[in-house]
C-alpha cells in the first residue's frame, strides 16, 4: 500500500517537473515591465531577462540607477523613471509602456519595488511610518498592476508580485508585514479575477537576502527607537532595545547572497507554460517560514517570541 502511494507521489512530481520545464514560445518577442530596477532583485532580473533575449522595460527610481543599468545591458533594454507612490508617475510609465509594446501587449509585469523600514515594535511607530512602507509595498503594487493590466490582458500574459515570507508570518512590527500580507491578498483575488482572461498571477515569497532593503533595516530600527516618546522608552527600557537590536542583527546576518534564488523564480513565473501560484525563494523560506505559517497560532507565537526580550515595565 505504502509503496503504491509512494509510486503515485513520485509520478506526480515527475509529471509536474516535466510540465514546468516547458517554456512559452517566442520569448524574444515578449515585453516585460519590472519595477524597482535600481538595485537588488529588480536590477538582477532585468539583466537576467535581457541575456535571455527578452524585451525588458525597466522602471528605476533614480536617473543614476537607470543609466547604470543601461550601460550593463543590451540595446533591447529600455528604462524609464518611476516612483510607484506617485499616481502621475505610474500613469506616465503606463503610457510609455503602451508606446513601446504597441499592439503586441505586455507579456509580463513584475512588481518588485519596495522599502523595508522602519521596523520594530508597533508601539514605537506612527501612522506615517506605516504609510511610508504601505504606499510603496502595497499601494504601489496595486496602482502599477491596475494601470498595466489592460496591456497584460491583450497579451494574455503574466503578473508577478514580489511579496515576502513576512506576508505569511509576521515576525516584527511596522508597516512591512501588513503591506506584504496585503500583496498576498491582492494577488490571490487578482488571480481569480483574471482566470477568464487567460492572465496568470504568481506570488514570489523571498526569505532573507542581502539587498539594499535588508541593509537599511538596522538603521531604521535605531531611528524608530530614537523617535519613540519618552514614556515608551521607559516602558521598554534600554536593555530591551539592545537585546532586540542584537536579535535583529543576527537575523540580518543570515541573509543569503544568492539573489538568483529569487530572480530564477520570477523568470520561471514569466516563461514557464505552467507557472506556479506561489514560489518560496530561499532555504529559510522553504524550511522555516512557510512551514511555520501553517502551525497553530499558539505554537507559532511561542517559536517567534521565545528569544524575544522582555520590556522593563512588563506586567
Amino acid at each position: 500500500m505504502w509503496l503504491f502511494l509512494a509510486a503515485l507521489l513520485g509520478l506526480y512530481f515527475l509529471q509536474r517537473w516535466y510540465r514546468e520545464r516547458q517554456t512559452v514560445e517566442n520569448l524574444a518577442k515578449k515585453y516585460v515591465f519590472i519595477t524597482g530596477c535600481d538595485s537588488g532583485f529588480g536590477n538582477l532580473l532585468a539583466r537576467q531577462l535581457d541575456l535571455k533575449g527578452m524585451k525588458v522595460l525597466a522602471g528605476c527610481l533614480t536617473q543614476k540607477g537607470a543609466e547604470e543599468l543601461e550601460k550593463a545591458t543590451s540595446d533591447r533594454l529600455k528604462t524609464t523613471l518611476l516612483d510607484v507612490t506617485s499616481t502621475e508617475s505610474v500613469a506616465a510609465a503606463a503610457e510609455w509602456v503602451k508606446e513601446c509594446v504597441g499592439d503586441k501587449g505586455l507579456w509580463g509585469v513584475v512588481n518588485n519595488a519596495g522599502v523595508g523600514t522602519p521596523v520594530g515594535p508597533n508601539e514605537w511607530m506612527t501612522k506615517e511610518d506605516f504609510m511610508k512602507i504601505i504606499s510603496v509595498n502595497l499601494l504601489g503594487v496595486i496602482d502599477v498592476t491596475l494601470k498595466m493590466l489592460p496591456l497584460v490582458k491583450r497579451a494574455r500574459g503574466r503578473v508577478v508580485n514580489v511579496a515576502s515570507v513576512m506576508g505569511r508570518l509576521a515576525c516584527f512590527g511596522g508597516g512591512y508585514c501588513p503591506a506584504k500580507f496585503g500583496v498576498e491578498g491582492f494577488s490571490d483575488s487578482l488571480r481569480r479575477d483574471m482566470r477568464s482572461f487567460g492572465v496568470r498571477v504568481s506570488i514570489v515569497e523571498p526569505g532573507a537576502f542581502e539587498t539594499a532593503i535588508l541593509r537599511t533595516v538596522e538603521d531604521g530600527f535605531k531611528e524608530a527607537w530614537n523617535r519613540a516618546p519618552s514614556n515608551i522608552k521607559e516602558q521598554y527600557g534600554q536593555q530591551y532595545f539592545e537585546a532586540y537590536h542584537r536579535n535583529l542583527v543576527e537575523l540580518l546576518q543570515t541573509g543569503s547572497k544568492n539573489l538568483y534564488m529569487v530572480t530564477d523564480s520570477i523568470e520561471h513565473a514569466l516563461t514557464s507554460c505552467l507557472p506556479r501560484t506561489r514560489y518560496a525563494a530561499g532555504w529559510d523560506a522553504k524550511l522555516f517560514y512557510i512551514p511555520a505559517s501553517y502551525l497553530p497560532t499558539t505554537v507559532a507565537d511561542y517559536i517567534l517570541t521565545r528569544k524575544q526580550p522582555e520590556p522593563a515595565q512588563k506586567i
